[in-house]
């Protein structure tokens, strides 16, 4: 007869809670819960119950294609610290009446941390802007800023403003999204574990609800490429620099 260990059934009621409460993580990423909970547990041993109990595995993505500059070489410009480069994107979701929320992604990609989740009826270049400031204000001026070419991207007063901060856009190839790969990703853990989990009945009930999964993703999430570690960004409120006003891109 196997050995039941004696925490086995507090494990069991433990793993099962974390699983209902993320519903979308794995039992790696339970495990690492789990271990920063302090139990003393391995992911084998995760794995058994998950099984045991018949809770849902999440299905693998495709890998995605490789990365490539905009001038054709096959070395892209690759993060390699805090601040190198930040990546934003659009995702479109609705409220219960149908109508349309815009939201603005931003993330730093060497470090995965989410550094702004604005969402809105309407996102233009100016809210791109107040944007980028309030993240600037809070975590310091990237290096380079990817992005595609949408219209609020490749307005005038973005680039200048973004020129002024002492920052450099890098646009990606038009018609090509998956060279910014490591925002598309974001974006799709955000509709996977927030968007299709919830029905938004007002926009500023989407606004908090949107605000506390990005609190999880970066205090409490494990991250796979980080050792399943979230991302845990640090913020620096008392910086010594001066952004442009965005009323002076005018």
């Amino acid at each position: 007869m196997p050995t039941v260990l004696a925490d086995e059934d507090d494990l069991t009621r433990a793993i099962i809670a974390l699983a209902s409460e993320y519903g979308r993580y794995g039992y790696r990423r339970v495990t690492a819960l789990l271990q920063a909970d302090g139990w003393q547990v391995g992911k084998d041993r995760v794995q058994r119950i998950w099984r045991r109990e018949g809770l849902k595995v999440p299905s693998r993505h495709r890998p995605r294609s490789r990365l490539w500059l905009n001038d054709g070489s096959c070395v892209r410009l690759r993060p390699l610290r805090r601040n190198h480069v930040w990546s934003f994107d659009f995702v479109q979701a609705q409220t219960h009446d149908g109508r349309s929320l815009r939201i603005l992604t931003l993330i730093d990609e060497h470090s995965r941390a989410c550094l702004a989740l604005k969402v809105a009826r309407r996102i233009n270049s100016l809210g791109v802007i107040e944007a980028l400031a309030d993240a600037m204000c809070l975590h310091g001026i990237p290096e380079h800023i990817r992005c595609d070419n949408g219209p609020e991207m490749i307005s005038k007063a973005l680039r200048k403003w973004v020129a002024k901060a002492g920052s450099q856009i890098q646009y990606i190839t038009p018609g090509s999204p998956w060279e910014n790969g490591y925002c598309e990703s974001f974006n799709g853990k955000l509709r996977d574990e927030c968007l299709r989990q919830e029905i938004f009945y007002s926009l500023k009930e989407a606004q908090a609800v949107i605000a506390l999964w990005q609190n999880t993703y970066n205090r409490v999430r494990p991250h796979s490429s980080l050792g399943y570690r979230p991302p845990a960004p640090v913020s620096f409120p008392h910086l010594a620099f001066r952004l442009p006003m965005a009323g002076a891109m005018q």
